[in-house]
């Protein structure tokens, strides 16, 4: 609740702020009409008519507008407000009754006509839209106000029948504004009344402007440990709020709040601090960090004064602690109170120290832009240096790591010196004849978006390259040089670099010849040397890390051009890190192929929770989800009462809210309480107030044990009838001296987990509580049978309006016999999403925002309308869009470059069909999840006509009729399990397909053409971009008894490989071979021997650079491989020996020349299964097999050993302190087994008789059926069901 208060009372605290400015007036007045002819210029005009001063909105002055030559490269339109202003819209208008108009143009902006800066839309759109005539307005609304006194229209397009045409105007408002420039020695001090001031809200607000990157903007602090500093740092702003904490003030451990970029840009940024509490909102400009603050106060304490502009040195006027500030700053405002407006009236609460003056009289440095870094350079002339010598001094900025900064040609020749950057390092060549070269390097991250300094001089025989202000390095020379022709900066035309070099992309500044400053106002009027693709005036610059739009906190890189985000150690993958390389539940990886063991599940998918460990039971029909927590041993109580009770807390392995979102999404969830007890009562017998309660996941009291509804303070004994004393409502609560207990099974699923436990009635003498807390336990997932079947073209289901502006994952399964529909579509104002049936064989991918209309397809082979089920994943997030249709290949679309990012969407999600009503889905539509929330649409369709909740037909329901990637078919009166893709077979793709090996054997899959690896139903989640989409899943088991031994390899056209292998002294190695110019990764997840002759199951899972391996039933270790590289032209797979043996590494060598001798069995790679397809693809070309090959049934015998361990792993933490009791149970369990065991195989032997008898007649009548081209006819049958309800269950879309 106040936490809650304190967001409320900070947005308004904003609202009232942001509205300050404009709240006693319209801020949206004409400010063009009335400004003289003197405020308007050009780069250029056509003529006296079209002059700039006649390109006023909706007049028709001169030739009604204003027109550039039709030789002007790079034309623009100037317009000086007089004074500042506050800019809210700016209006365009072409040239009066003519073809001449301009439709798209850039915004530039500047405070004094000099230095401009490129106007950037909310989602950093930096193209204005524009006329489609001459005499139509079209107002652009700021996204956030400019406060500015020039402008600058750049015409970007214009009509291509006509030329450029341009009448404007500018809305907004003027603004008071007091300023102050601090010369970097100076500051200004705010005493208090009192000794010390302390508060509990704050708002600070101000505006800055510098060309320096560091320096302390506010400073104040307490004796008592707290302080607020908002400090300039490598161009960005951090803020260090502390509140009471005694730790130092400087120490290492201070951490900021870091926002903002490029802010030494000598452009005005706007700070707003505002604080309630421990609650801070931080804004930069248009970019706002919410954190709490350190220490452990609700209140700042500051003593005798705050500081502004530096840190005073206590006792030394005039020093400091930092570097203070160097430029200018408007309307300082703190709690308000104008503090410039106090020190420029001298009054008694502000102290000036140094020099402080009341105008912004700042340097200009005129930076320049190079564009392209293909075609980009400034040519200039050598100014006359002092014989034999010659100098360079600039600086620069940029995002990229490689960049030719500047090449000149030497005399005597032929000799060339080249300084660029490479490898994010800055590298001097002297390259001489006969193809010599010495090179130095200096500086290291000049990448960084910070400007450099660069020094290059000749003096003495030497050559020198200085790096901010670093020492030297040199070049020793034979002979003096000098230059021979003009220096080219940023590149070079391509007839004077004979080696291509990638361009310079950044700015630079400063720039001297010979010690001689270069006009760069001369250059772009084309009276001193010559360029190409440069921007005059401004630093063009964006950070393209500000916003951070890599999510589940993946860390941004950047180029000019683009950024990039790494996901490792994220559990993310993608462009963004938007998708979980986690499934999102256990029933998901049994669907997938895997059996029990521990497992990292993400319970929302791509949503913010993140992956939790979980145990995930797989040997019984359901599959059960199993969380662990703290206290997993009997706890036994003594000496506790209800003024001092025992009390125990439970850790699980994951957060609330994924504890949480388990649960909601799980069919049911049960978690065991066991208490033991003598003279320990639950329940007091006289006013039946509780003892002994426990806690819920939200933290509130229950007193209900066992599967009571809530509010029922009973046991399970009195639901069953059976409590020792039926006058009491639990055992316990008889108070007898003999041990016995309360059991009870707590299964209200809202509840859940137990997060707490208080006993306490064990403080009479023999009294004493043993109690015991199970796991949590859950199984079913609501989410993957959850479906809709549409009837009625007409119909469909609505959800609010989908969330997803920057990122967005739709996912579902179809099945439908119509030739075309729409499965989902979302609409806004222009913008929309759209997944649909195109055609029989067409999924179509849609959606604006803002770019046009973008379109991806999947083609499949066969039809999709074949009343089967299929899967659809779509995603767009602002680097690229992505389509996957079943296994077919996954299709990408990137994203433009620079264009609209966010998808603005307004009307509700249709399900089924469009708003209009046409084009209507008929099928059903099962598992629906956007962004990680799956849709519950059996609930929306039982109120919504047309559609029903469910699906008919066999593989509609959850009960895995099909497993291990087994896909299920449905016929007319049964269904078939299709085990093409899975390494499994059976009627139901569950029996082990097991090949003996001996020292010769081996099984070579080799793959139809050469081919990148597929990817597989998991890979669904994985990366979508171009450099993390490698991906393998690679399964199987074995039992052997030699060592070492090759298990599998996988070889490649390009020199790759995987290995597989045990070494001598019987470890798992696996070896990835990616890159042929690097050492292969070696990997040794399991140290000890697994040459032991038992089964062992390996799985080994790779994405992008992370690589998962599952030994048994232990947990996923994770590893990092040294590249992200694909198999590029995967050529063959081998099981056991192998021939070829190229480019192995030494260990794999010996392994492979000893091949394998055991078992395998159920290999997969992807979606190949090499060893059932030896078994079932005899004389295939496909597949050979070396040495003696036999049909086993080792992998089942040995399975059936593990499932035996695998229980009793699971029940560890059922085991309790029980007495005598709970032993005789587990003899008479025991008995009850063989028994039961004894019956079965009787039944079993019986079973088998009939089947065979049966088999032998029906044989003659499935020949047809056997004879379907590709499936493996050995592991396939139809299930006949003759269950009278589904007989009459109809189809009726089909």
């Amino acid at each position: 609740m106040v936490v809650l208060l304190s967001v409320i009372i900070l947005h308004t605290v904003g609202v009232l702020g942001g509205a300050s400015a404009a709240s006693h007036y319209n801020c949206n007045g004409p400010l063009v009409s009335a400004l003289p002819d003197s405020s308007f210029h050009s780069s250029s005009q056509s003529s006296a008519g079209y002059a700039a001063f006649n390109a006023k909105l909706n007049r028709r002055d001169g030739a009604g507008g204003w027109s550039p030559m039709v030789t002007d490269q790079d034309p623009w339109l100037q317009v000086d407000l007089r004074e500042q202003m506050e800019v809210t819209a700016v209006a365009t208008q072409g040239r009066y009754d003519s073809w001449d108009w301009v439709s798209s143009y850039l915004l530039l902006h500047s405070d004094t006509g000099r230095i401009w800066k490129q106007y950037r839309q909310e989602d950093g759109v930096e193209r204005f839209v524009g006329n489609v005539n001459s005499e139509a307005v079209v107002q652009n609304k700021l996204s956030h106000p400019l406060r500015t006194r020039f402008l600058r229209f750049v015409p970007l397009d214009w009509n291509p029948s006509g030329w450029m045409g341009l009448r404007v105007e500018v809305f907004g408002c003027s603004y008071k504004s007091y300023v102050a420039d601090f010369d970097g020695r100076s500051s200004l001090l705010y005493r208090f009344n009192q000794k010390s001031m302390s508060t509990v809200k704050d708002v600070i607000s101000l505006r800055f402007k510098s060309h320096q990157a560091e320096g302390v903007l506010l400073h104040g602090e307490g004796q008592r440990g707290d302080y607020i500093t908002l400090e300039l740092h490598r161009g960005r702003l951090d803020l260090y709020l502390n509140l009471d904490d005694s730790r130092p003030r400087f120490s290492s451990r201070r951490v900021a709040v870091t926002v903002g970029s490029l802010l030494d840009d000598q452009h005005w940024h706007s700070v707003h601090i505002e604080r309630f509490n421990k609650q801070v909102n931080l804004t930069v400009d248009s970019h706002t960090q919410h954190f709490q603050t350190k220490g452990e106060g609700h209140s700042l304490e500051v003593d005798y004064e705050l500081s502004f502009g530096g840190i005073p040195l206590p006792g030394k006027p005039g020093t400091f602690l930092r570097k203070n500030f160097h430029g200018c700053v408007e309307n300082l405002y703190y709690n308000g109170i104008n503090i410039i407006d106090l020190a420029k009236r001298r009054k008694p609460q502000i102290h000036s120290v140094g020099n402080v003056t009341f105008s912004c009289s700042q340097p200009q440095l005129v930076a320049c832009t190079f564009l392209s870094s293909g075609s980009s350079f400034l040519s200039l002339p050598p100014a006359a240096p002092a014989t034999g010598e010659f100098s360079v001094r600039l600086q620069f900025r940029t995002w990229n790591p490689d960049g030719l900064l500047l090449s000149v040609q030497l005399s005597p020749g032929p000799q060339k010196l080249e300084l660029q950057i490479s490898s994010s390092w800055l590298h001097l060549t002297l390259h001489s004849a006969g193809r010599q070269r010495t090179e130095v390097s200096a500086g290291r991250s000049v990448n960084d978006g910070l400007w450099h300094s660069v020094s290059l001089n000749t003096r003495d025989l030497q050559i020198g390259l200085t790096v901010d202000g670093e020492p030297s390095s040199r070049i020793d020379l034979w002979e003096q040089v000098e230059s021979k022709s003009s220096f080219y900066f940023g590149g070079c035309p391509p007839r004077e670099c004979l080696v291509q070099t990638p361009a310079f992309q950044g700015c630079m500044q400063l720039l001297f010849i010979n010690n001689q400053p270069v006009n760069l106002s001369l250059v772009q009027q084309g009276l001193l040397g010559s360029y190409n693709e440069l921007q005059f005036d401004t630093c063009n610059m964006k950070d393209r890390c500000l916003p951070n739009l890599c999510e589940h906190g993946a860390r941004c890189s950047q180029s000019w051009s683009s950024f990039s985000c790494d996901c490792s150690g994220s559990g993310y993958s993608g462009a963004t890190c938007h998708n979980s390389i986690y499934e999102s539940s256990c029933e998901a990886y049994k669907l997938s192929g895997s059996s029990s063991g521990f497992y990292f599940i993400d319970p929302d998918g791509s949503g913010p929770l993140g992956p939790a460990q979980v145990y995930c039971n797989m040997t019984e029909k359901k599959v059960w989800t199993v969380l662990s927590h703290n206290s997993t041993a009997p706890v036994k109580v003594q000496s506790s009462s209800p003024q001092k009770p025992h009390i125990m807390k439970f850790s699980y392995n994951a957060t609330s809210e994924q504890l949480r979102a388990i649960v909601s999404g799980s069919e049911q969830c049960q978690q065991e309480v066991v208490y033991n007890c003598r003279k320990s009562r639950l329940f007091n017998t006289k006013d039946g107030s509780p003892l002994s309660w426990w806690l819920d996941r939200e933290g509130e009291r229950r007193s209900y044990w066992g599967g009571f509804l809530p509010g029922v303070q009973q046991c399970s004994c009195s639901l069953e009838e059976n409590c020792l004393d039926m006058n009491y409502f639990c055992n316990c609560d008889a108070d007898t001296d003999s041990w016995t207990n309360d059991t009870g099974v707590l299964s209200y699923k809202d509840h859940l987990p137990v997060s707490q436990i208080v006993i306490g009635d064990t403080n009479r003498t023999g009294s004493q509580a043993v109690y015991h807390v199970g796991p949590l336990r859950c199984y079913g997932d609501k989410s993957i049978w959850n479906a809709a079947s549409f009837y009625q073209e007409s119909s469909y289901l609505y959800f609010p309006t989908l969330q997803a502006e920057l990122a967005s994952d739709i996912s579902f399964y179809f099945k439908t016999s119509t030739p075309s529909g729409v499965f989902l579509e979302n609409q806004g104002l222009k913008d929309f999403i759209r997944v649909e049936l195109s055609s029989p064989s067409v999924v179509t991918f849609s959606f604006d925002v803002g770019n046009g209309p973008a379109v991806l397809s999947v083609k499949s082979h066969l039809p999709l309308n074949d009343r089967q089920w299929h899967f659809v994943r779509a995603e767009r997030n602002v680097k690229e869009a992505s389509l996957q249709v079943d296994q077919l290949p996954l299709r990408f679309l990137q994203a433009p470059a620079d264009g609209h990012l966010r998808l603005r969407l307004s009307s509700q999600l249709f399900v089924g069909g469009t708003a209009s009503q046409q084009r209507g889905f008929l099928g059903c539509i099962r598992s629906l999840t956007v962004n990680g929330v799956s849709f519950d649409l059996e609930e929306r369709a039982k109120m919504t006509p047309g559609v029903s909740a469910g699906c008919p037909g066999y593989c509609s329901g959850s009960s895995s009729l099909c497993h291990n990637r087994g896909r299920c078919i449905e016929k007319s009166n049964g269904y078939i399990c299709d085990c093409s893709q899975s390494a499994y077979g059976g009627t139901t793709c569950n029996q082990e397909v097991s090949v003996s090996f001996d020292r010769e054997s081996s099984v070579t899959y080799t793959f139809q053409e050469p081919f990148s690896v597929m990817q597989n139903r998991s890979s669904q989640a994985s990366s979508a971009s171009t450099d993390s989409r490698a991906r393998e899943d690679v399964a199987f088991s074995f039992a052997t008894a030699q060592r070492p031994a090759m298990l599998l390899t996988v070889s490649t056209f390009s020199q790759q490989y995987i290995a597989v292998i045990l070494t001598r002294n019987g470890s798992l190695q696996i070896w990835y071979h990616l890159q042929t110019d690097r050492s292969p990764d070696v990997f040794s997840p399991a140290l000890s021997n697994l040459a032991d002759g038992r089964l062992h199951r390996i799985r080994v899972h790779r994405v992008g650079k992370n690589l998962y391996v599952q030994i048994d039933q232990d947990i996923h270790r994770k590893y990092t491989l040294s590249s992200d590289a694909e198999l590029i032209l995967i050529r063959s797979l081998t099981l056991g020996k192998v021939i070829r043996m190229e480019n192995l590494g030494e260990e794999v060598v010996k392994a492979a020349s000893k091949g394998f001798i055991g078992c395998l069995s159920s290999v997969q790679f992807n979606h190949v299964a090499p060893l059932k397809a030896a078994l079932t693809n005899r004389g295939s070309s496909l597949v050979t097999v070396r040495g003696p090959l036999v049909q086993s049934n080792c992998g089942a015998l040995a399975e059936s050993t593990s499932h035996i361990q695998q229980d009793q792993a699971a029940n560890e933490d059922k085991e309790q302190s029980g007495g005598s009791t709970q032993k005789d149970l587990a003899v008479i369990a025991g008995v009850v087994t063989a028994v039961v065991f004894i019956a079965v195989c009787a039944l079993a032997v019986i079973s088998r008789l009939l089947y065979q008898q049966r088999r032998a007649q029906r044989s003659s009548s499935m020949k047809e059926e056997h004879r379907h081209p590709g499936m493996y006819t050995d592991y396939r049958t139809e299930l006949h069901l003759h269950n009278s309800v589904r007989d009459n269950v109809k189809e009726y879309y089909i």
